[in-house]
């Protein structure tokens, strides 16, 4: 939306100025995912899980506290290593073709089976569901459109916001409007405290460490970024765990891991952009045209020929970070309220809002029921007991796959042995494989089952 102000600004002021928004939004995102179930980013989706129950426990402002210090130190972290790292990590994403991204890319729908609450099989219906999903639209390769069932709206495809947004706000609304009303609301208990306890401290600044760490190298591989870190990042707080039984019942872990890799993978997918001329996203495209649009190409001259862009945006960062935690820090308070307000007013303002966010996105009344219509999907999710963030996963990663897919069947004439010839992708797909094994150990299964019971 305000990539029309970078005309007017220096080169330098306006990347700066995309980059704050960019991983501002990360900050943002989580609030609402906490206090009221909605993802401000899709990043934030995990966020949902464990931080909204935290939130109808009475523990909101402790989960919004973890998640602005966790994710201050995560961007920290990653600033620097941005500005210390940034040539040999770029290195190893280059060393990544489109053989090793699709393996990266399998490897990451997997471990959704693992995050996924309940049954398995429902786990890997969502994801093809979500892969179904990513497929509408218009095919890059042939020009052909594909389940638009004649619907001119949705020959550009369907935006992850119009996704999100419909399946984890709208449903959310749906599932509490057809509770009892004296059940229905936000927060089950009464609000304790706006500060995390010693014992939150305890437990969160491990996942906090891994979630930096993880969501660090993550981000460099383009196709990785802030989403996929936090998907994987609360894997691996889940596996680690020693109170994995309270995962998706209010674990700090599955607030601290998540909100620290997202932010870490956020700035840490400039490094390709930046040193490549490589998009690890969507908005790093976006970028890449901002850059464009003022005579700049990206890619490893700009740390030559223009340090002072380079330098100023990591100077930003620092700056950048600072300010969201004095922002967000102070202001914990006053998110908690709104779960104070009665909920047949905060459901029309959620609506409202949740339709000028996926209208602002594409312009088009389409677009917010589109919404709408994943909103009832949201709801019946929660009926059956399916766990939609697999589904997310699918629809992100899906378009991603069958690109590389397709390229990589390119490149060896249509002879798969190609994903095993290549050691990466090879090492990627036997991960991929040791995780179904696991799965399917009846030892692992019925501790999975017993962590995820609701």
């Amino acid at each position: 939306m305000l990539l029309p102000l970078t005309f007017h600004l220096e080169p330098t002021s306006g990347l700066i100025m995309l980059a704050g928004i960019f991983y501002g939004a990360q900050y943002g995102g989580s609030t609402t995912a906490i206090l009221v179930n909605l993802p401000g980013e899709t990043s934030s989706v995990v966020t949902c899980i464990d931080g909204h129950q935290m939130a109808r426990q009475g523990r909101a402002g402790a989960a919004l506290a973890v998640a602005a210090l966790g994710s201050f130190f995560a961007g920290c972290v990653s600033t620097a290593l941005i500005a210390t790292f940034a040539p040999p990590l770029a290195k190893v994403g280059q060393s990544f073709g489109a053989p090793e991204y699709f393996s990266l890319m399998l490897l990451g729908l997997i471990a959704a089976v693992v995050l996924a609450h309940g049954s398995v099989v429902k786990a890997v219906a969502m994801i093809v569901l979500g892969l179904l999903v990513g497929l509408v639209g218009t095919d890059g390769n042939t020009g052909g459109t594909r389940f638009t069932f004649g619907i001119t709206e949705l020959t550009d495809g369907i935006d992850i916001a119009t996704l999100a947004i419909g399946v984890f706000g709208i449903g959310e609304i749906i599932t509490n409007l057809a509770q009892p009303q004296e059940t229905r609301g936000l927060a089950a208990k009464k609000i304790s405290r706006l500060w995390p306890t010693r014992e939150d401290f305890r437990r969160a600044w491990p996942a906090v460490l891994r979630g930096t760490a993880l969501g660090s190298v993550l981000g460099v591989l383009p196709g990785g970024g802030a989403t996929l870190s936090a998907f994987a990042a609360y894997a691996l707080e889940k596996r680690s765990s020693r109170n994995a039984a309270e995962f998706g019942h209010g674990a700090v872990e599955g607030v601290a891991g998540p909100e620290s890799a997202n932010n870490a993978g956020a700035q840490t997918s400039f490094i390709p952009m930046l040193t490549l001329g490589i998009p690890g996203n969507a908005v790093m495209a976006l970028m890449i045209g901002a850059l464009t649009i003022h005579g700049i190409q990206p890619g490893p001259q700009i740390m030559s020929e223009r340090p002072g862009m380079f330098w100023g945006m990591i100077a930003s960062m620092w700056i950048g970070n600072l300010m969201l935690v004095i922002i967000n820090l102070p202001l914990i308070g006053m998110w908690v309220q709104l779960l104070k307000l009665p909920y047949r007013f905060l459901y029309l303002a959620i609506l409202l809002f949740c339709a000028i966010g996926v209208y602002t996105v594409s312009n088009s009344a389409a677009a917010v029921l589109l919404a709408a219509f994943f909103g009832v999907f949201g709801y019946v999710f929660t009926r059956l007991e399916c766990e939609p963030a697999p589904m997310i996963l699918g629809f992100v990663l899906g378009p991603l796959m069958e690109e590389n897919l397709r390229r990589a069947m390119r490149i060896s004439s249509g002879d798969p042995a190609i994903f095993i010839e290549r050691p990466i992708s090879l090492g990627l797909l036997i991960a991929a494989l040791a995780l179904c094994v696991l799965v399917a150990l009846p030892t692992i299964r019925s501790k999975r089952e017993e962590a995820f019971q609701e």
